[in-house]
């Protein structure tokens, strides 16, 4: 009889326990299907890739036609053709393709007019591959503000669209402009020219920076080119300002004058942007882009510069890689470093690490104050350095001249004047090298 009850109870919980399930099932399906319901229909829903063609008439502008090239790259057309910039037209385009409304409107529009779609504020036509093009119309704004009425050609549906969804596809031929003056890959770039005045600077790139070829071969300060590089690359057109481009602009420059010329080269060829001044306003015009524009200021800065602010004033190249060896000769005074690892050994002995490093960080910042052209006399002092595995040794004499020094680097014959504190901190860094404490057993 037990067993029995217990076979009911059983059974009876399990019929519940399904009623319940399926009515909770139940529910959550139908609040689904309510919320997909409820959900605001997209406006547009295209394949972006699949785009080639868009053609944008604002009532208050002239008609932008943009088209992507063979190579997948965009131009724009109309109303004159321009290189566009690629990231801003992408983003457009991520906006138009996947456009939301807030609402529904009306489903079935009868007064076009009442929306102020009869005389839209935009239409955005839309290319596919398929040479199917879809017609977006843009009104009036809503009563309320923060959105405006649209629709697309062959639905009769009027929406309501976020006022910053109309923003994002809303762009002028500035908006969509590439701005760049020079369109050159910066890290692609192998050769430098800047013309000023009657000095003409070039640069080439090697394997580890830039050397200075002409006027004569020289080392070069490859942070100084690296920047000046970055700012030609960076150089855009003001937009903001008015008449960009223009005849006035042209005149306006033509009263400046010239501060440098700058020509970079890679395997596509030279580019050329010419850079002038008037009072603290500066003007570039480009061989990418005809017309003269205003540039900011700290492009002309980077070019009014000198071939001395070029030069490399460090005297060792060994920068931060580490080096292999150190030998310095200082009157009879004679100092043998030889890295093993992490450690620095001399006389086989394993040496302090702080002294060693103190040393290094000595000769690393051993840099000219100027640049002269005599003085080198019988040298008081040399330093060796090894650096990349061997592979690069650089050997620097040094002479006294006065209260200071002057410095020579083995075929080089360029002399560095060096302040005395630079060179006595070297002496005293190398006469302070002692072994390393052993730990306590």
């Amino acid at each position: 009889m037990k067993l029995r009850s217990l076979i009911v109870a059983t059974f009876v919980l399990l019929v519940l326990a399904g009623t319940l399930y399926w009515s909770g099932h139940r529910k959550g399906s139908e609040e689904t299907v309510k919320a997909s319901a409820d959900a605001p229909p997209a406006i547009l829903k295209l394949d972006q890739s699949s785009i080639t063609k868009v053609e944008m008439k604002n009532k208050d502008a002239e008609p932008i036609v943009l088209a992507k090239g063979d190579s997948g790259s965009w131009q724009i057309q109309e109303p004159k053709p321009f290189n566009a910039d690629q990231s801003s037209v992408l983003d457009m385009l991520s906006s138009l393709s996947s456009l939301t409304s807030e609402r529904v409107v009306e489903n079935k529009n009868s007064d076009l007019a009442r929306f102020g779609l009869d005389n839209p504020t935009l239409e955005v036509d839309v290319t596919a591959k398929d040479n199917k093009t879809h017609q977006l119309l843009l009104g009036d704004e809503t009563p309320t503000g923060g959105a405006v009425y649209a629709m697309v050609a062959g639905d009769p549906r009027i929406f309501t669209m976020a006022t910053y969804n109309k923003t994002s596809i809303d762009k002028s031929v500035n908006d969509l402009r590439d701005k760049r003056l020079i369109t050159e890959n910066a890290d692609k770039i192998n050769q430098l020219q800047l013309i000023r005045k009657n000095q003409e600077i070039e640069f080439g790139r090697t394997k580890d920076g830039w050397q200075i070829l002409k006027p004569k071969p020289l080392r070069a300060d490859s942070v100084q080119v690296g920047e000046l590089l970055g700012k030609l690359a960076d150089a855009r057109m003001d937009l903001s300002a008015p008449q960009q481009g223009s005849k006035e602009i042209a005149a306006a420059a033509a009263h400046a004058a010239p501060v440098a010329t700058a020509k970079v080269t890679d395997q596509s060829g030279t580019q050329e942007l010419q850079v002038y001044k008037d009072k603290d306003t500066y003007y570039a015009k480009s061989s990418v882009v005809g017309g003269t524009y205003k540039v900011d200021s700290s492009l002309g800065q980077a070019v009014d510069k000198s071939l001395e602010d070029f030069r490399n004033k460090k005297v060792f190249d060994f920068g931060y890689n580490e080096p292999t060896k150190i030998e310095i000769h200082n009157g009879s005074k004679a100092y043998f470093l030889i890295r093993s690892g992490e450690d620095w050994w001399s006389n086989g002995k394993k040496m302090d690490a702080d002294g060693v490093e103190m040393l290094l960080s000595d000769l690393r910042d051993l840099e000219a104050s100027k640049f002269v052209d005599s003085g080198f006399g019988q040298p008081s002092m040399e330093l060796v350095v090894s650096s990349n595995d061997g592979k690069r040794v650089e050997q620097v004499s040094i002479s006294r001249s006065g209260a200071g020094f002057i410095a020579k680097r083995e075929s080089d014959p360029t002399l560095y004047y060096l302040e005395s504190g630079s060179v006595n901190g070297i002496q005293k860094a190398a006469d302070d090298l002692k072994p390393a404490v052993k730990a306590p057993k």
